[in-house]
């Protein structure tokens, strides 16, 4: 299995967005302010994103689906379909 990126709760997971995408904007915004200083703010954007912009919204994705969805798998293809209730 792949590595999951989702959070515990949809509300938490746009937290770390809004913390991860706040501090990779502030780190470029304040360089003509506090000059190259402000780039300490790039490996806290990245650690609160998980590692890449694109990580955070596959974990997006598998938040928001977690218990929604089901794979099942044979020898020669995979399956997704919506999980009853």
């Amino acid at each position: 299995m792949g590595r999951d990126f989702a959070s515990a709760s949809l509300p938490r997971h746009l937290a770390r967005g809004a913390l991860g995408f706040g501090a990779l904007a502030a780190s470029v915004a304040c360089v003509p302010a506090v000059g190259p200083i402000s780039l300490a703010l790039l490996p806290a954007g990245l650690l609160a994103l998980r590692g890449c912009p694109m990580c955070w919204a596959i974990g997006l994705l598998q938040t928001v689906s977690r218990g929604r969805l089901q794979r099942t798998c044979t020898d020669d293809h995979c399956e997704l379909t919506v999980r009853r209730p």
